[in-house]
């Protein structure tokens, strides 16, 4: 086989690992990715004469060999796209194949079951003039190549492979400070619910959470009150898993979070984080001390939407995978944000967090943003205070006074649990229509297809009215001063919202 340097093309100065045998290169792999992959397809862009590694995909293998060619073309066709667009045309490919043995099965069983999947990646990949210089298949501790027809170097009943850290790239990968952070599954299982569905209470304290606060949520003066409520409760379960003892163990630790949280606030605060203003304002806990235990409590939110609530757990686990980029954990923040588009496909706020991720873009430049959005609301806040202290009897704006350029198509949306849609449908919402003239109170109710619950109320169209400081409670860094970025928030302060302005509309981004 070829020799390969597990380095990028744009490291060409940097002093790298140079791989040999089929073995050494299986060894690199969990190095390459950060994680052990299982059930999962490979691909890796090689450049160069000396075979430098580039960018690679992963996905999870399907399980319907039907599938098996439609998967082959399009992740050989994104590996190559993105590859010529960051370093030009690749110069090979090099292909992992990783599967377990199921009962009955042995690592040649799965070497051969999965021959018809490397032979069509290798059409896929001849097809766009970039060929296959090494498919591996990883099963049962042992490597097995499609692409070596020399038993002496590739024996028929596979290669073993060395125990894991005591190769000489893991050698080199210590040195340099790499880790590998597990198997995929178990970084998965972090995120995900219980096999069994976990506590009943969980989803009974979210069909309460719905029924209390889907309603108010698409009233824009009752939507103002439930971001304060979530944030302040998010705000609280951030100081309190701080304040835990720390767990080495990473299942103990997340069984203690579970433990600390109760049911009814996790409810709530995952109903909350429905609204994209809501969310977009808990990801300023993205930095310092703070984004430890945030990341824990995205975590631990993200296991508690089992059931009819799969898609809420696209808003916790994008946050996830945001603060675990914004602490530097790439390996986490990619699996978290795919997890998130396999919740909800056109969740946007994931989709842009991924595409970012992936295109190798600093977080530095989107906590930039999110600081200044903190800043800027602390000062809309102190001069919507200074305006109501000077005009008390400032009356409330309503859709007519002021906004008469609203459109009226203008919508907002709320998801709605999978439950309470129509049979057939996917992401659907409840869509309630924004009247056009402030005195429009013809405007009766919009009920969700299939929904069994009370109607949702239609909001009147108009601006948020201001507060005085003594306003709903706000979770710390939303007033002025230092943002939640700043330092925990061990205590909640008060601030008035702004006089005047509206909310724009809402969708799932």
């Amino acid at each position: 086989m070829s020799e390969h340097t597990n380095t990028t093309p744009t490291d060409s100065d940097e002093p790298g690992v140079t791989v040999r045998t089929h073995t050494e290169l299986a060894d690199a792999l969990p190095y390459l990715l950060g994680f052990q992959p299982d059930e999962s397809l490979v691909l890796v862009a090689v450049h160069g004469s000396r075979g430098r590694f580039g960018g690679r995909v992963t996905v999870g293998i399907p399980t319907d060999p039907a599938d098996w060619a439609v998967v082959a073309d399009a992740v050989t066709d994104a590996l190559v796209t993105g590859s010529t667009r960051r370093h030009g045309l690749p110069d090979g490919i090099v292909a992992f194949l990783c599967r377990e043995p199921g009962p009955g099965e042995n690592g040649t069983t799965v070497m051969e079951c999965l021959r018809p999947l490397a032979q069509h990646l290798r059409l896929a990949a001849g097809a766009r003039d970039v060929p296959v210089v090494d498919a591996l298949c990883l099963s049962d501790h042992r490597c097995w190549s499609y692409c070596c027809p020399d038993p002496a170097c590739c024996p028929p009943e596979g290669s073993a492979q060395k125990p894991p850290g005591t190769s000489a790239v893991a050698a080199a990968a210590a040195y340099a400070g790499m880790t590998v952070r597990g198997s995929l599954r178990a970084m998965q299982r972090r995120l995900l619910p219980p096999d069994d569905g976990g506590d009943p209470k969980w989803a009974t304290a979210l069909d309460t959470a719905c029924c209390n606060l889907l309603p108010r949520l698409v009233d824009e003066r009752e939507a103002a009150e439930v971001a304060e409520e979530t944030l302040t409760t998010t705000a609280d379960l951030i100081t309190r898993l701080h304040r835990l003892p720390r767990v080495k163990d990473p299942k103990a630790a997340d069984a203690c979070d579970d433990r600390a949280i109760g049911t009814e606030e996790a409810a709530a605060v995952i109903v909350g984080l429905q609204d994209r203003e809501t969310r977009d304002r808990a990801a300023e806990w993205m930095e310092g001390p703070l984004a430890p235990p945030a990341l824990r409590l995205w975590r631990a939110l993200a296991r508690r939407c089992t059931g009819a609530y799969d898609e809420y757990a696209a808003a916790p686990l994008a946050l996830a995978g945001w603060v675990a980029w914004s602490s530097g954990d790439r390996t986490e923040a990619r699996v978290a944000l795919a997890l998130a588009l396999r919740a909800d496909p056109d969740y946007l706020f994931a989709l842009l967090l991924h595409h970012a991720c992936d295109e190798g873009l600093a977080a530095e430049s989107i906590r930039r943003v999110l600081r200044r959005a903190g800043k800027d609301r602390g000062r809309e806040a102190v001069a919507g205070g200074a305006r109501v202290a000077e005009t008390p009897d400032l009356p409330e704006r309503a859709g007519g006074g002021g906004s008469g350029g609203m459109s009226p198509s203008r919508r907002r949306t709320v998801p709605l649990p999978s439950a309470l849609r129509r049979p057939g449908s996917r992401g659907g919402k409840a869509v309630v229509p924004r009247p056009f003239g402030a005195g429009d109170q013809g405007a009766g109710t919009v009920r969700p297809g299939g929904a069994g619950r009370p109607a949702l109320p239609v909001r009147q169209r108009g601006g948020r009215p201001g507060t005085g400081p003594g306003g709903p409670r706000a979770p710390y860094g939303a007033g002025p001063g230092r943002g939640p970025s700043g330092q925990l928030p061990l205590r909640s302060s008060r601030h008035g919202r702004r006089a005047s302005g509206g909310r724009g509309p809402k969708g799932r981004g």
